[in-house]
């Protein structure tokens, strides 16, 4: 397969038409190769304008179109910390980790963690940790972490306030917010201690972020 050929094709044909027009964030598409966050079987798929599954779960891979435009959206700088709610196969923190200082990652799905790290370890990106648990509702609050950079990797009905108020004062965080059959994804700046300016960037469907709640109500079910 050459994966050099659909990966052009794939920036030229299904993202530069979805507004993204960052050079930067183009080349890094080229650099952090999307294929090794999938499994050898997904491979004629990858490139494809299509969610992906992960595993057999019910989390996916968004579409490459949508990736691009959180991280064109989000684009750290060097000295940036950066959080993202959703690890999913890993391939988001590594876009991050390209331009940030660091990224942590938060997982619910013990399978899917260790398939990120297993895929981050074979790109040889060094600055992305892996940690297993539930972080729609924020991430060790009781250690009064902060962070530049905030990205939800899924759907919420509305962003927590305990992760807003983890963003450092100039912070920006990402988020899919809704429900079916649209979903908004938001930019929010935290522009002082208790003032957030939110900025409507596109309309999008994308599925729900996997949380203690929502695994609570399926095995009711």
């Amino acid at each position: 397969m050459n994966t050099t050929n659909f990966r052009h094709k794939m920036i030229e044909q299904q993202i530069r038409p979805w507004s993204v027009t960052d050079l930067q964030v183009l080349e890094t598409l080229n650099v952090i190769k999307r294929e090794f966050f999938a499994t050898e079987a997904q491979l004629p798929l990858v490139f494809s304008d299509i969610f992906l599954p992960i595993l057999d779960t019910a989390e996916v891979m968004l579409e490459p179109k949508i990736e691009a435009r959180v991280l064109q959206a989000l684009k750290p700088n060097g000295r940036d910390i950066v959080l993202e709610i959703g690890t999913g196969s890993g391939y988001m923190a590594a876009l991050l980790a390209y331009f940030a200082k660091s990224v942590t990652t938060v997982e619910i799905l013990p399978t899917l963690a260790d398939f990120a790290i297993s895929n981050l370890n074979k790109c040889r990106i060094p600055n992305v940790k892996v940690e297993l648990g539930d972080g729609s509702e924020g991430w060790h609050l009781a250690s009064n972490n902060t962070y530049d950079i905030i990205c939800i990797s899924g759907g919420l009905k509305d962003v927590p306030t305990a992760l807003q108020h983890q963003l450092t004062i100039g912070g920006r965080l990402f988020a899919f917010v809704g429900e079916a059959p649209v979903m908004s994804a938001v930019l929010i700046t935290r522009l002082s201690h208790d003032y957030f300016q939110t900025q409507a960037l596109f309309e999008t469907l994308v599925p729900m972020l996997t949380s203690q709640q929502s695994q609570a109500e399926v095995f009711e079910f």
